[in-house]
Parts: structure tokens; C-alpha cells; sequence
């Protein structure tokens, strides 16, 4: 299945405390319940005015449907070509 990244503007994101990080994290998951489809959230990165997440997802209708369902913005989907890392150098 495709992966993808999403990246959210929400400002201020990165001065929310560990529990309203939880909360987001929950309301991500009971969407996720809720929207199915196959839709895997993988991990999301918080800086100080974004999000970015990545998903496996069988296309970005159902990331879209996951991110209206937990009330969560979405700025831009992009699928991922190819993952490297410090091994790839190898």
C-alpha cells in the first residue's frame, strides 16, 4: 500500500502540552476506527506551526476522510517515492 506525508498547518502546535498532544493523538485514532479503509497512521512529527504525519493509506480520499472525521486541517498530501536513510549509503 502507498505511503504518504501530510503536512497540516496549526499554528502554535508545538507549545500544546503533553496532554492536548494525547488528546490530537486520540481523536486520530478513534477517526482511524472510525473511517477504516486501511488506513495506517504511522507517526507524526510536531513542530512549532505544523504537523506532519505519515500514513500507509490505499489513497489520499481516505486520508482526507480521516482528517475530516478527527477535525484536523489538511495543507498538502504527498506520496512517498522512496524512503531513504544513513543506510542507503551503505
Amino acid at each position: 500500500m502507498p505511503k504518504y506525508v501530510v503536512e497540516r498547518d496549526i499554528p502554535w502546535v508545538g507549545r500544546l502540552s503533553t496532554d492536548e498532544l494525547t488528546e490530537l493523538a486520540r481523536r486520530s485514532c478513534t477517526s482511524l476506527q472510525n473511517v477504516g479503509r486501511g488506513l495506517q497512521w504511522v507517526r507524526s512529527h510536531v513542530t512549532d506551526d505544523k504537523v506532519y504525519c505519515e500514513y500507509i493509506a490505499p489513497d489520499e480520499a481516505a486520508i482526507r476522510d480521516h482528517a475530516g472525521h478527527a477535525g484536523f486541517p489538511v495543507s498538502r498530501i504527498s506520496k512517498v517515492a522512496t524512503v531513504i536513510d544513513p543506510v542507503t549509503a551503505e
